[in-house]
């Protein structure tokens, strides 16, 4: 071979080597995944262990060196809510605290929080459960710096230990604190307080303005056994907290219904192992100011600011009430032992597909939206906004834990409007201010994270958009996690009837009701009671109106010629929605009720809510008949499924 021919084919090959290694640097670089989560924060973190377990590729991106968010990464370890109503990821989280300290009965350290624990411990626990899904992949100190968007997802740039690269994605999520990504690509959001006139709730402020909840940089302290003083900070002044808690300092309390010894105070966020959270919200450390649209410097100074107000707080602890041993401890890995991140109550919220507002949660049977019947998470807690540290705050609406029922969150709060192929989790949910108030708080972002999860990992699977997943097979996956959908507490997780209440819960043919009990936010579904003709007719009337059975006739349903309900009427009904002769419908009822109770059922036997609900879901199958839309209405099959 001549030499030519023999440097033709060497530069031949080189040039192929040179392609192929160009083209894995390119792939290396240009990763591919199902599904990018930007942020591990309390709802990011759980959004990526369920999309992995729901069988997506994902990668979750936390810029801090702790998953958790509010709840680790900022100091919040301590749950507010769905104490009783315990699913999914949320209580898997419970169990492993349980674990770790030893019983339920020692995570009730402190008064403010029937779940409380060290930050330090409730981030190892999510990144245990984070490092067991082989579908999923974490970089930490790692930031997303630019998005663009293509037919097939989005290209995302990333900063991290690394430097710079770039990765693809299918489905984009928002998990961080402010909804930062949401603004980085264009989707419009709200910030502040709304006007009534514009989301027709009484409570809200008649005019818009930009006022958020106050912000605050937590502090866990130390019982150290001996005097730790700090300096004096400067800007300090006794006054600034004289009124934190009863003592002679104080003259003019801005909240005097609300004042405790010192004592008491100061075991509001009692730790495990000798630790204090302190977020005293009564002329404590809350802070106020509105940094969700600031410049990065400016954000970074008024943070400043708030950590300093928190300094001055410890000194007037130590100086003023004697606590000359409590200093702040080493639970974080920070040069000044502060948390990663302050507690931000209050983010952007996105213009979504479905905004949920407080007429949604007082009375949800009564809107034009049946957006009930699309619930993926639950919440009992009232609405609660801190406003003290803002200068005006007198004037601003009372929200100092305003009774509402708990209520179920409909699925399309987390989509926006702009794009099908995005979610935005957190607390930066299409929700009114109002409604933030009970969505912000920490087991309803952990169930909001993993009903997310699922969300993305069903719209890879099929290859649409997350506004066009089946709402019933989201559901039937969040209910087979051992979610709470539905906020009944009749009948616990471990119950043989929960997934039934729960999925005639999601249909309104049997409805649940709301109850306050002093400072608890219920509802009840009273699987026990009798069932009376008229709710049962009302609940029948309200999720079969227009449709038709499967030879053409429209569904209808007889007036009752009775107050309670017993096994012929029900017949009765499962003729009208089958077609089925009314003696096949009454042989199928009995049948039904006598496999499932273990006992004897005659024509003339009154039944029970839960009867009516077992024969329901197992006949006529509602729930698993009919999907619906994002808002609720049926969709996808036009006669029963018989």
């Amino acid at each position: 071979m001549g030499k030519g021919k023999l440097l033709l084919r060497f530069s031949v090959v080189a040039c192929m080597l040179l392609c192929f290694i160009l083209f894995v640097q390119c792939t290396v670089q240009e990763g591919q995944y199902d599904v990018l989560i930007v942020g591990g924060g309390t709802s990011g973190t759980t959004a990526a262990i369920q999309a992995a377990r729901s069988g997506a590729n994902v990668l979750l991106i936390e810029e801090h060196e702790w998953l958790g968010g509010m709840l680790t990464s900022a100091g919040v370890s301590a749950t507010d809510g769905c104490y009783a109503l315990r699913g999914g990821l949320w209580s898997e989280f419970r169990d492993s605290l349980e674990y770790r300290y030893g019983s339920p009965d020692s995570l009730k350290t402190g008064w403010v929080s029937s779940v409380m624990f060290e930050p330090s411990v409730g981030a190892e626990i999510f990144r245990n459960m984070a490092l067991r899904e082989r579908n999923l992949k974490m970089e930490f100190n790692t930031v997303a710096t630019g998005f663009a968007k293509s037919d097939k997802g989005w290209s995302v740039t990333l900063e991290g230990p690394g430097g710079e690269r770039k990765v693809r994605t299918k489905i984009l999520v928002d998990g961080t604190e402010l909804g930062d990504v949401a603004k980085a690509i264009g989707i419009p959001y709200e910030v502040g307080m709304d006007a009534s006139a514009e989301t027709g709730e009484d409570m809200a402020p008649a005019e818009k303005n930009n006022i958020v909840q106050d912000i605050t940089y937590v502090m866990i302290l130390q019982d150290y056994g001996h005097p730790v003083p700090i300096p004096e900070p400067d800007d300090y002044v006794p006054s600034e907290f004289a009124c934190c808690c009863e003592n002679v300092q104080c003259i003019r309390p801005k909240e005097p219904e609300r004042m405790w010894p010192k004592e008491k105070m100061i075991t509001y966020g009692r730790l495990q192992n000798g630790k204090y959270m302190i977020n005293w919200p009564i002329e404590g450390n809350d802070y106020y100011s509105n940094i969700i649209d600031a410049d990065p410097e400016v954000r970074e100074r008024e943070l400043e600011k708030a950590k300093q107000k928190s300094l001055r707080f410890l000194y007037f602890l130590q100086n003023e009430l004697g606590f000359v041993n409590l200093g702040i401890s080493d639970e974080y890995p920070t040069a000044d032992g502060f948390p990663f991140i302050p507690y931000h109550r209050e983010s952007r919220r996105i213009d979504g597909r479905v905004r949920f507002n407080l007429n949604d949660i007082n009375a949800p049977y009564d809107q034009t939206r049946k957006l009930y019947r699309t619930g993926v998470a639950v919440g009992d807690y009232p609405v609660d906004q801190h406003h003290a540290a803002y200068h005006g705050w007198e004037s601003l609406p009372n929200l100092y834990f305003h009774p509402i029922p708990s209520w179920s969150l409909p699925v399309g709060v987390m989509m926006p409007k702009k794009y099908d192929d995005v979610l935005v989790i957190e607390k930066s949910i299409s929700v009114t201010n109002l409604v933030n108030g009970t969505t912000r708080l920490q087991p309803v972002v952990l169930q909001i994270g993993q009903a997310a999860g699922v969300i993305a990992a069903q719209a890879v699977r099929k290859g649409c958009g997350v506004s066009e997943v089946s709402v019933r097979e989201v559901q039937k996956e969040l209910l087979d996690a051992g979610a709470y959908l539905a906020p009944p507490l009749d009948l616990p997780r471990d119950s043989k009837w929960f997934k039934t209440l729960q999925r005639i819960a999601l249909t309104g043919i049997i409805r649940y009701y709301g109850v306050n009990s002093e400072w608890s936010n219920q509802s009840w579904i009273y699987p026990d009671k009798k069932m009376l003709s008229s709710d049962l007719l009302e609940g029948m009337r309200s999720f079969y109106h227009g449709l038709k059975r499967q030879d053409g006739t429209m569904i209808v349903f007889d007036e009752p010629e009775s107050e309670y309900v017993d096994a012929e009427q029900l017949a009765g009904y499962v003729s009208s929605v089958t077609g089925k002769s009314t003696v096949d419908a009454e042989k199928t009822v009995l049948d039904c009720l006598s496999e499932n109770f273990g006992k004897v059922f005659a024509p003339d036997t009154l039944l029970t809510r839960l009867e009516c609900a077992v024969v329901l879901d197992t006949v006529l199958d509602p729930f698993g008949s009919y999907d619906v839309d994002i808002y609720g209405n049926l969709r996808d099959m036009p006669f029963c499924s018989f």
